[in-house]
């Protein structure tokens, strides 16, 4: 979605790439460059700025309600499996490349353990670059969608740097989306 937009109210975002929260004036004017996973991605010609769930009243109704969609669309409901976790992370973006954490090769593990109320999931992710602030943003996004899975008691998501992500880790379908096939 590449469309120019004006907010109608004020509203947080997060500042790509320092993870800063800020607050962006009703009336200010900015370019839909990526919308996907539920969250958008705005600019400006001063930045770009993560726009999360729960403020995409901020940018019209009619904006809000398609990105509701395409993330309600790609959500699927019932039992339990590690693939519905495999399938939760696909729907959660780095707000700068238009291709899932899983695919963009960041997920090193994923461990799910039998709790006394439910399923424990233990991930380890990475990030394209070790100074990126968006990293707890991205990390939190993960953890949520996971929790949101049926039988899920808790989710963490912690970052590690070990091995160091390289281009090399993207998958096929990632490749494709990003034009390196």
């Amino acid at each position: 979605m590449n469309k120019n937009i004006t907010l109608v109210r004020a509203c947080s975002a997060t500042v790509i790439p320092a993870g800063d929260e800020v607050t962006l004036a009703e009336g200010a004017s900015f370019t839909i460059a990526q919308s996907l996973g539920g969250s958008v991605t705005l600019r400006d010609n001063t930045g770009m700025y993560r726009v999360g769930e729960s403020e995409l009243d901020a940018l019209g109704e009619e904006i809000k309600q398609e990105v509701l969609k395409s993330k309600q669309d790609a959500e699927d409901q019932g039992p339990f499996s590690e693939e519905k976790v495999w399938d939760a992370m696909r729907g959660c973006y780095d707000p700068e490349i238009p291709v899932n954490i899983v695919d963009l090769g960041l997920i090193y593990d994923l461990r799910v353990e039998e709790g006394e109320d439910g399923k424990q999931i233990f991930v380890k992710m990475t990030l394209t670059a070790q100074g990126c602030g968006m990293g707890p943003v991205i990390a939190d996004d993960a953890k949520q969608r996971i929790l949101r899975l049926p039988s899920v008691e808790s989710a963490e998501v912690d970052i590690v740097w070990d091995p160091p992500w390289n281009p090399r880790m993207i998958s096929e379908e990632g490749k494709k989306v990003l034009g390196l096939e």
